[in-house]
């Protein structure tokens, strides 16, 4: 058993030059009762846009705020103990930019000791302790709960959840152990693995009291108020509190085993066996099930130590920081004085995307929003699935009856196009062809204010060739989103040599009003992402019509980390689209990117690819195998040369992209990956992976960053 008390920690006062303290000051509330609890009140001493963290002097100082409240409980001083944060924030876990500077493993080693020893005290201070959970909750912040006795939140908190695998981490302060044993194993399952892996996924306050994290509730009116009351109840015993998801012994036994099988499979097929820390996590909740808390933070200590001080974490800060940093403050952006207001938006295209682009467009913007098609009938269904998809929202309570009201009002469809007159902002969502989309452009051009500005959703076409044929080109912009819609992040804001400044400072005020983050591009073919994503789909045609079997092909690319395998990822664009996309940058590119007619003889398939219950490819269909007899070769590659190729392929394009000048610095780039493609954090985006496996060496002798970003055991 780790004796913390025991433990040297001052060479972590070395990491405390620039922290932003969370000073933990105390205040005595005297209960109705009579009995005194002690309240912590954390508070970093900034606005609610700097959230508490828990760096080491902060842990510092709220040890040893904790060890004289535990002198004071002994001495009959207090009853209780609370701890709540200062308004909207009880804490937003460790302080991650201390954690990437760790020099060695015995310093993440005791990061992780000093977590255990100042929030585990929490549980032995002599006198039951309280968190009140008061707003956002991340990571260690929920750790300062599951440490306390009892817990309370409050129902409007902006969320709550422990989302370290996300980021390549574990929770490492009591997370991994005590949430199993307060929830049962299936929840937590759910809580640590499952929602970060789903682009980061938190919980609502009442959907964390109803896995049983939280013991009562209470709406944010009097939510300090009522906890307090709530815990003198508890103190008096007038308060019984139930715990109703704690696991017993007969799930112990039977159900958590068959949960860590089960959660393992679904590991495997969906994420593949590279990232870490799933797996190390699923192992720390496997062995909670039996042993001591002790042996459980134990455990915590060495496995949290091992991640911070690898390549994933690494690269998982590395790319954290370009989601938090560099996506905030585009590279390129003009000045948002100079956008246009938009007050009303118009689509063209009546399609599924049009639809989706309108309720972004209506829900995120409240402006009205015009869509126009060739066909009444057709625009009619849009407006109808527009509709339909607003009361979905209200439904689940995301959208009240009043606002989804105003939302559906705002939403017009017709097939006159002189009602594009009024609009500021158009965009169109027409077939990928240069001619139909310089077509419609023609027919709205005479129709719109001169300082309308016009966009195109192209995903790889040139948009200054859409442009050729515009009175004024210079208001054209590229606004590429990415599928789903209403959930990928990123648009890439693509700039021609003409475009104009008011244009392009619209487009990222759009962007933003939206919801989404922007990267502006230069105009080149597949721009940024399907550039890269084109080349991971042609290596593996290529590799399949060379005469690889398709599962060999699926398994070569495993080491990248995919959310998806190439098949999967073509399976879920379209294979028209895939075959689209590959003709532009063969047609771009011929020496360096595949295509094939007989790809698109498969795109006219109604199924190409089956698949397993999981959703992973498990072959071709007999309609595909009869296309691809005849076209396929006999000559297979070896996983070890697919997976050579795809890096060295990627290496040199991003160098490309570069030298070109499609975006200014590689970090965008990565930003890009990650961001529209879901591209793995703990790759960090693709340069520092590239750079890592020697891909960058070997293609131009070189690597993308200086130094790399590689983990302390690595260096």
């Amino acid at each position: 058993m780790t004796n913390y008390d025991s433990i040297d920690f001052s060479p972590l006062d070395a990491f405390t030059d620039d922290e932003v303290v969370t000073h933990s000051p105390v205040r005595d509330v005297r209960l109705a009762s009579g009995k005194v609890l002690a309240l912590i009140t954390l508070d970093n001493g900034r606005d609610h846009t700097r959230p508490n963290t828990l760096g080491p002097a902060t842990l510092k100082e709220l040890g040893e705020t904790l060890t004289g409240l535990r002198v004071r409980a002994a001495a009959g001083e207090i009853q209780a103990v609370g701890v709540t944060g200062k308004q909207y924030i009880l804490a937003a876990g460790a302080d991650l930019s201390d954690v990437s500077r760790v020099p060695s493993r015995e310093a993440a080693t005791l990061i992780a000791q000093r977590g255990h020893q100042v929030l585990g005290s929490l549980s032995e201070l002599g006198v039951p302790s309280f968190a009140f959970v008061n707003g956002l909750a991340l990571g260690g912040g929920v750790e300062i709960a599951l440490n306390s006795t009892y817990r309370t939140v409050d129902s409007s908190a902006a969320a709550i959840a422990l989302p370290e695998v996300f980021l390549g981490l574990i929770p490492g302060w009591g997370g991994a152990y005590l949430l199993p044993n307060l929830i049962g194993i299936e929840n937590a399952l759910e809580v640590v693995i499952s929602n970060p892996l789903k682009q980061n996924r938190t919980l609502k306050p009442q959907q964390a009291f109803d896995l049983g994290i939280f013991d009562a509730i209470f709406s944010p009116a009097n939510y300090l108020e009522d906890s307090l009351a709530w815990a003198d109840g508890v103190l008096s015993g007038a308060v019984k509190v139930e715990r109703r998801n704690e696991p017993g012994k007969i799930e112990r036994l039977t159900k958590w085993p068959i949960a860590i099988k089960v959660a393992r499979g679904m590991l495997e097929s969906r994420i593949g066996t590279v990232p870490r820390a799933p797996y190390v996590a699923l192992d720390l909740l496997e062995r909670a099930r039996s042993g001591t808390k002790e042996d459980g933070f134990a455990r915590e200590d060495e496995a949290l130590a091992d991640l911070v001080v690898g390549d994933q974490f690494a690269a998982s800060m590395y790319a954290f920081d370009l989601v938090q940093k560099r996506a905030k403050r585009p590279v390129g952006a003009p000045d948002k004085a100079l956008a246009k207001k938009v007050t009303k938006v118009g689509v063209i295209g009546a399609g599924l995307m049009a639809s989706q682009f309108a309720l972004l467009f209506v829900r995120r913007l409240k402006v009205p929003v015009l869509i126009t098609d060739l066909d009444q009938a057709r625009v009619d269904k849009s407006i109808a699935h527009i509709h339909e998809e607003i009361g979905k929202l209200e439904a689940k309570g995301r959208l009240d009856a009043d606002t989804a009201n105003q939302l559906r009002a705002l939403v017009r469809g017709t097939t006159d196009k002189s009602e594009y007159a009024d609009c500021d902002f158009v965009i169109e969502a027409v077939f990928e062809e240069v001619g139909v989309k310089q077509q419609v452009f023609a027919e709205i051009e005479p129709l719109i204010a001169d300082d309308a500005i016009l966009a195109t959703n192209t995903s790889s076409l040139s948009v200054a060739e859409i442009g050729a044929k515009l009175a004024r080109p210079e208001r054209l912009v590229g606004f590429h989103f990415f599928n789903p819609v209403a959930v990928m992040p990123l648009i890439e804001i693509v700039k021609t040599p003409v475009t104009d400044v008011p244009s392009l400072a619209t487009a990222f005020v759009v962007a933003k009003g939206l919801g989404k983050n922007a990267v502006l591009t230069a105009d080149a073919p597949g721009f940024v992402v399907n550039r890269l994503l084109a080349k991971v789909m042609g290596e593996a045609a290529r590799a399949v019509y060379e005469g690889t079997p398709l599962l060999t092909v699926e398994k070569a690319f495993a080491p990248l980390g995919l959310p998806m395998t190439p098949f999967q990822l073509i399976d879920l664009v379209g294979w028209k689209v895939a075959a689209h996309v590959q003709d532009t940058m063969a047609h771009a590119f011929p020496d360096r990117f595949f295509a094939s007619e007989n790809f698109h003889a498969l795109a006219e398939l109604p199924e190409v690819v089956e698949k397993d219950k999981r959703g992973a490819v498990s072959g071709w269909t007999k309609a595909a195998e009869k296309v691809l007899k005849g076209a396929v070769g006999s000559s297979p590659a070896s996983e070890a040369t697919i997976l050579q190729r795809v890096q060295d392929g990627l290496a040199q394009e991003i160098r490309l992209m570069l030298d070109e000048g499609v975006v200014p610095e590689v970090e965008d780039v990565d930003l890009c990956l990650v961001l529209g493609a879901g591209w793995p954090f703990i790759d960090g985006g693709a340069s520092p992976y590239l750079d890592r496996e020697g891909a960058s060496e070997r293609v131009f002798g070189d690597t993308f960053h200086h130094p790399p970003v590689r983990g302390v055991a690595s260096r």
